[in-house]
Parts: structure tokens; sequence; C-alpha cells
């Protein structure tokens, strides 16, 4: 028999997370995560796609797909498609790039640490981007495992926490709201080791190898702030955080534009590059 103070600390647990997953939820919803994965990544989604060896027939699940960077070239590979994401406002910007391409994809309400999907159901499991930011990666990466089938393949691009969306985040913290408790802070996810720890024998011929993608989209490190403080959920998140304390506030837009006139690599006066580091995940279920 279960006791009442287990029944109430369980209770206690299960309206915790669902007020975390709202509070994920709004911060991705916020700003203009559509503008984010079509002027920074576009490439992202179709590398991981060639990446995993999609072809015609292979069943696919894109976790925490956003607006379907990923899911949508997967779709044009002949695959069928579900394009998972715990944020559902997301899904019309994605289902207006899947109309222009021409493709059909399955939009679903998904939370990346408790999917609603049977063991086994896909051939291919991939996040781009996008399952790293669940907060607690060893329930993702269950996640990952289980759906998919024995011998399918697992994919992910992760920003690694040495490259410029690691540096972006660690700029950002002493500005952000607190993690949640057992939270785990996403570009961990780039790491190797981190994840062999998560997938450990539980897949074989993990390969993974850091590449790198081109940020030039702004002429100024000034208006690439700005590009990120309009339509990127953490930056918003961020200085909403501090939006009763100018000082705070002004601290943070100083700390944020130093960081990105140092890392700024462009040799051409009047523009900006920045090179992101990602760390390119695939392997097979056992």
């Amino acid at each position: 028999m279960i006791s009442a103070k287990t029944a109430t600390s369980a209770k206690t647990a299960a309206d915790a997370d669902r007020l975390l997953k709202a509070k994920h939820r709004a911060l991705w919803a916020s700003g203009d995560y559509a503008a984010v994965a079509a002027d920074l990544i576009p490439e992202l989604g179709p590398r991981l796609v060639d990446a995993c060896g999609i072809q015609p027939g292979h069943r696919v699940l894109d976790v925490a797909a956003g607006t379907g960077n990923a899911a949508i070239p997967a779709a044009a590979a002949g695959a069928t498609v579900i394009a998972g994401d715990l944020t559902p406002e997301l899904f019309d910007a994605g289902r207006s790039s899947a109309a222009r391409r021409g493709v059909d994809v399955t939009w679903v309400e998904a939370d990346a640490e408790a999917m609603p999907f049977g063991d086994g159901e896909f051939d291919v499991t991939m996040s781009c981007v996008g399952a790293m930011f669940a907060p607690h990666h060893r329930a993702a990466a269950d996640e990952i495992v289980r759906v998919t089938r024995p011998g399918g393949t697992i994919g992910m691009i992760n920003w690694t926490p040495e490259g410029f969306i690691g540096r972006l985040f660690a700029t950002m913290k002493p500005y952000a709201p607190p993690p949640p408790p057992g939270a785990s802070p996403a570009p961990l996810w780039g790491s190797e080791e981190h994840v062999r720890e998560l997938f450990g024998d539980r897949v074989s011929g993990l390969t993974m190898s850091r590449q790198t993608v081109t940020f030039d989209v702004c002429a100024t490190p000034l208006e690439f702030r700005e590009f990120w403080k309009t339509n990127y959920g953490p930056t918003i998140a961020a200085y909403r955080f501090n939006a009763e304390d100018p000082d705070r506030v002004a601290a943070l837009d100083r700390d944020f534009l130093a960081f990105l006139e140092q890392t700024d690599e462009s040799p051409q006066p009047g523009r900006t590059a920045y090179h992101a580091e990602y760390l390119l995940v695939t392997a097979t279920k056992r």
C-alpha cells in the first residue's frame, strides 16, 4: 500500500515538473525561434539527416523539433516523419515551411523527457540542437533510446560548452534565472564524455565529431546582440528576469556586446562572422 506521505510527495514532484515544463514552453514560445532557425542554422538539419542516412521508408522522430529544421529535410528524403516538441506554438511556422517544401510532417506536442510514443517505434530518432535543452539529460537520453528500434539510428547535433553558444550561455548565466533543482546545463550535451555516459552500453558504433556553422547575418556586434534579444527565448528570459533593475540590464547589455565584439571573426568591414561549434553524434541502438 502506498502511504499518504509517499502519495503527497509524488504529487508534489509531478506538480513541480508540470510547472517547470510550462516555463520551458513559455520560454521557447517567446521571441521568434523560426527566425533563429532559418537565419542561423538552416544547414544543420540537412547535415543531421545525411549523417543519419535517412531514406525513403524510414520512420523518423525529430525530438524537440522546433520549427522542423531536421524534420522537414527528413521528409524531403522520403521518410515518414513525426516532429515532436514541448512548444506547439512553433508548429505553425513549421507547417508553413513544410508546405513550401511540398512535404508532409506530423506535428505532435511531446516532452522529450516523457514522449507519447511506443518502445522501438522509430528507425531513426534524431534531434538538432533541441533535446539538449531538456533540463534532465538522463531522462531525455533514456527516452531517445527507448523509442528507437533495436538496430535503429540515433543522431544528434548539440552545441558544445567551448563553442559560441556555450560561451553565450556562460555570458548570460550571471543574469539568468536560477536553474531548477536537478537540471543540467544544456551545452553539456556537446561534451563527448557526457554523451558516452548518457548512452552507455545501450548503443554501439557511437561516433562524435566537432564541426562548426557560421553565423554571418548581421553587420555589427550591436545588431547581432539585438537579434538575440528580439528572437531567442533564453536571451529574452534573461532580460525579463532583470527588467526591474536597470543597472543589471545595462550590465548584461555591456557584457553581451563585449562577448560579441571579442568573438567576431569576420575579415570584412561592415560584416560579422561567428563560428559556432557543435558536436555531431550518431549511434546504433543495440
